[in-house]
């Protein structure tokens, strides 16, 4: 039995991004070691059972609680798991999943490992990668974005981490450089990579029921359906959100006139794909920024606007959105599922990480960055890529089997640094 524990990649958070790179690492990782016993570790309470399908075959993993909890007697605390270290006898699962992995694998959410999302969300990243090397576990971080780090003291940290890891991936080239940046002389081509996003290598699953509308649509021959994925962040947040992330356009401004001019100068029709699912009450909802752009267009997108209202998992939006003619997402792992389906995409991104995962496909031309553009540019060259749907589709077709042969390639490694411990 080759024990195996994944950290930063929680499958219970609501965001699909997320989702998609902890079931791509279960996949790969179960895919080329039958044997493996992956704890995977979640939001929950406790060790747990779980199961994962993969084709007809179930596999059982377990599932260990771990959070940032102030609350030190709980033992799937960071501090109940670091005091456990010192005190064996308090029996903490997590560091005991740990202590007896033969690898531990960590992708900090894939673009977590920062400190621009505040003080606790840096540690709830940090410490479980020091935990696992204070356990003298081989340390393999998976694909991820590195930095920024606003304060000394967490670079020196991240960088210290690096170097003491069984090795380190980025997920494209600028943060590739990011990481050679951070190593300095420490840099060692053996084991810090360029790879790309696990993400490319999710299945997709056709659902079991899908909404009788967007079935219509699908079905209707001769009919062009293009996807809009509408982050709830920017567009509920408003002028807060706007001023944290440095946006310059509008963006609910921008996202309703690139529907207008979608629904007058074309006979397609526009499914709205959330890929954050909260609550709507929430401000991160997608699900609430869609329907909100339904509500403003009201009658006038009648049979052509809809929003995909569905409780799909990550593999199943990302079979929904291969059906497409063109898709454009704010959220960049929805853009992912429909670059790794060859799917002609562009993104409205306020980070640079896009930039370089669409440069994997070399399509980096088709992300529009909000921070920059006004927003009449942001629509016009949105807008753009979709009038250049058809151009497009070719040359991500030509790329995709390369990108798709890396991240096969990184994962056959990446699996066997785990059984040659």
């Amino acid at each position: 039995m080759t024990f195996i524990s994944l950290l930063g990649a929680a499958p219970d958070t609501g965001n699909l991004g997320v989702n998609a790179l902890s079931h791509s690492i279960a996949f790969g990782i179960l895919e080329r070691i039958p044997n493996a016993d992956l704890c995977i570790f979640d939001n929950g309470r406790g060790m747990r059972r779980g199961s994962l399908r993969i084709g007809n075959a179930e596999k059982t993993i377990r599932m260990c609680g771990l959070s940032n909890s102030r609350r030190i007697y709980r033992r799937e605390s960071l501090a109940h798991m670091r005091l456990s270290q010192f005190f064996p006898g308090l029996l903490n699962p997590g560091l005991r999943a740990i202590a007896q992995s033969r690898a531990v694998l960590d992708i900090s959410g894939g673009d977590s490992f920062t400190d621009l999302y505040g003080a606790r969300r840096f540690d709830l990243i940090s410490q479980p990668k020091k935990i696992a090397l204070r356990e003298k576990r081989p340390l393999i971080l998976l694909p991820q974005t590195y930095g920024p780090f606003r304060e000394k003291k967490n670079r020196k940290l991240a960088a210290d981490i690096l170097r003491q890891s069984h090795s380190a991936w980025a997920r494209d080239t600028h943060s590739f450089d990011v990481l050679v940046d951070l190593l300095g002389a420490d840099f060692d081509r053996s084991r810090h990579r360029c790879g790309v996003d696990v993400a490319f290598l999710l299945p997709a699953l056709r659902p079991v029921a899908i909404e009788r509308a967007l079935e219509s649509w699908l079905a209707e021959e001769g009919t062009e359906v293009v996807g809009l994925n509408v982050s709830g962040l920017i567009y509920n947040g408003g002028h807060a959100a706007a001023r944290q992330y440095g946006i310059k356009a509008d963006y609910v401004s921008a996202v309703e006139q690139l529907v207008e001019k979608i629904l007058k100068t074309s006979n397609a029709k526009i499914l709205l794909v959330p890929h954050v699912k909260v609550q709507p009450h929430e401000c991160e909802s997608d699900l609430r920024a869609c329907r909100r752009v339904i509500e403003r267009f009201g009658s006038r997108a009648e049979g052509r606007l809809q929003v995909l209202e569905g409780d799909y998992n990550e593999m199943e939006i990302k079979w929904i959105i291969a059906q497409l003619q063109w898709f454009c997402g704010t959220r960049m792992h929805s853009t992912i599922a429909a670059l790794s389906s060859g799917v002609p995409s562009a993104a409205i991104s306020y980070s640079d990480k896009t930039r370089g995962v669409f440069g994997s496909c070399e399509q980096q031309a088709q992300v529009f960055d909000p921070r920059v553009l006004d927003t009449g540019d942001l629509v016009d060259g949105v807008f753009t890529s979709f009038e250049q749907r058809s151009n497009l589709k070719k040359p991500l077709q030509k790329t995709l089997p390369q990108v798709i042969a890396r991240a096969r390639d990184q994962m056959d490694t990446i699996a066997g640094h785990c059984v040659a411990q």
